[in-house]
């Protein structure tokens, strides 16, 4: 039976091009101001490259600057997110709550395994309570490697996980479960991209057919 579901945060649960413009229009202006940008805030660049963890972000995105003034940006991005996601302004993807009742229902424990910060997380899991279901937030600051699929090994050591599926919507995440003998589930979201989706192993267009995948997952397990 599968013991587990190990989902990404962004782009998977939680909606983050809501507040994602609007953190970094904040961030970039800030830059502005500090006479370290002079372009437009480069969102479809970000767009490209999303899911990979913060310090690769800014590496593509100021790809001219210190690694200092990329670690302020960074600091000060977070706190935008942080103000965002306090302020109501983000949302989770449809029928994340009602599919985590489900799977808690079912015996199913639930993990994030993410790419974001310890303390974006944590505003997110609190803003919308989501500690009612989720066993344990992993952030890849918890690692040294920056792959995912370390993060996710994490998980199933510290829980003895034997059987379990790892749900996102990039490459990533598909990678993650691979790198485990996990089962891939790709979510056809706002930031997926077809070539990454193609090899996962299922995909889905929301999160409410998890109810129907986990028990077809679970019957070619006992076969």
């Amino acid at each position: 039976m599968l013991q587990s579901l190990i989902f990404d945060m962004d782009g998977t649960l939680f909606q983050t091009d809501k507040i994602l413009e609007l953190s970094l229009d904040d961030t970039f202006n800030h830059l502005r101001l500090l006479n370290e940008w002079d372009a437009e805030t480069p969102i479809d660049k970000y767009r490209e490259i999303m899911g990979v963890p913060l310090p690769k972000v800014w590496e593509a995105l100021l790809p001219n600057h210190s690694d200092e003034i990329r670690a302020q940006t960074d600091a000060y991005f977070l706190k935008r997110l942080i103000e965002n996601i306090r302020n109501g302004k983000g949302a989770l993807y449809p029928n994340v709550k009602e599919i985590f009742s489900y799977l808690k229902e079912n015996n199913c424990s639930i993990y994030i395994a993410s790419n974001g910060l310890k303390e974006y997380l944590e505003a997110i899991v609190s803003y919308y309570n989501l500690d009612n279901w989720i066993t344990e937030t992993f952030s890849i600051q918890q690692i040294q490697t920056l792959n995912k699929g370390d993060l996710v090994k994490i998980i199933i050591k510290k829980y003895d996980i034997k059987q379990a599926a790892v749900v996102g919507d990039r490459l990533s995440d598909i990678n993650a479960a691979k790198d485990n003998s996990l089962i891939a589930i790709g979510c056809n979201f706002d930031f997926a991209q077809e070539d990454e989706l193609a090899q996962a192993d299922l995909v889905i267009d929301d999160l409410i057919e998890l109810k129907t995948i986990v028990p077809k997952i679970n019957n070619s397990l006992l076969i």
